[in-house]
């Protein structure tokens, strides 16, 4: 597991390192899946990594809405443990 501690510069030699280690990569981020940062970190990893993957790169983000402060809908629109637990198997069973 890597846990980007910024965004702004991301240690992309670790990342890429990760990658060639376990030949897949699961993005996992609390912004909106569109135009977020895990995005710009999937896509790098597709064309950085690309012959080092043995899987398509896995997203896990929130859903493209506003998030909402109540907790039941911040549950809803958020990733929870149980829809990255999902992500990994399909990753891992690819």
């Amino acid at each position: 597991m890597v846990d980007l501690r910024w965004v702004v510069p991301w240690d992309h030699d670790l990342v890429g390192e990760s990658v060639r280690r376990t030949g897949r990569a699961l993005v996992v981020h609390e912004d909106i899946r569109t135009a977020g940062f895990g995005a710009e970190v999937a896509a790098w990893i597709a064309e950085e990594c690309f012959d080092a993957l043995d899987a398509p790169v896995g997203r896990v983000g929130a859903q493209d809405c506003h998030v909402a402060y109540e907790p039941t809908l911040e549950e809803a629109i958020l990733p929870q443990v149980a829809d990255i637990a999902t992500k990994i198997e399909s990753v891992l069973t690819y």
